[in-house]
């Protein structure tokens, strides 16, 4: 199957079912987020702030597109990567993509109780962060749809994955 790389916002879960999945399917593991920190020696919250969005987009574009990917690897991508320059169709031309989709309730839920703090969120809460993610989401949807698969975030297992990375679902 080679690489399958995994779409969606921040917060859908993109990390944790990346290594479920690579588990299951006996691939490796790549988040694209820690391969940045890595090259950079800095968080990726740091650096946005420290070098703007602009350098960080690119940088996370370069870096989508020279890590050398074993052949079979499950990739877990930044929540804004498919939305900028081409990254949306390298990804679809080198291997599969899978968008877990989940409601702007059920991401916000899941945010504002999240361990780690998400620097473009700050502040916000309630229905201020539905709202956010709500327009975010409309921003992104046409982007996030030219998955290769659509999957509901609520209702996954590793199995259910892998019957729909394997065309079986």
């Amino acid at each position: 199957m080679g690489l399958i790389f995994l779409v969606g916002f921040m917060g859908c879960g993109k990390t944790s079912w990346g290594r479920k999945l690579a588990a299951g399917l006996g691939y490796d593991f790549i988040d694209l987020d820690h391969t940045l920190e890595a090259k950079v020696g800095s968080t990726v919250a740091d650096y946005f702030a420290s070098h703007g969005e602009t350098a960080f987009r690119n940088l996370e574009s370069e870096i989508l597109k020279t890590t050398a990917y074993p052949q079979n690897t499950i990739v877990s991508t930044g929540g804004g990567l498919p939305c900028f320059f081409d990254n949306m169709d390298w990804m679809n031309s080198h291997g599969q993509t899978l968008y877990i989709q989940l409601s702007p309730k059920a991401l916000a839920n899941r945010l504002e109780h999240a361990k780690t703090p998400r620097p473009v969120l700050q502040g916000k809460k309630g229905d201020e962060l539905v709202t956010f993610i709500e327009h975010k989401l409309a921003e992104r949807k046409g982007f996030y749809l030219k998955a290769t698969h659509i999957v509901d975030g609520m209702d996954m297992s590793v199995d259910k994955l892998m019957g729909i990375i394997n065309g079986n679902i």
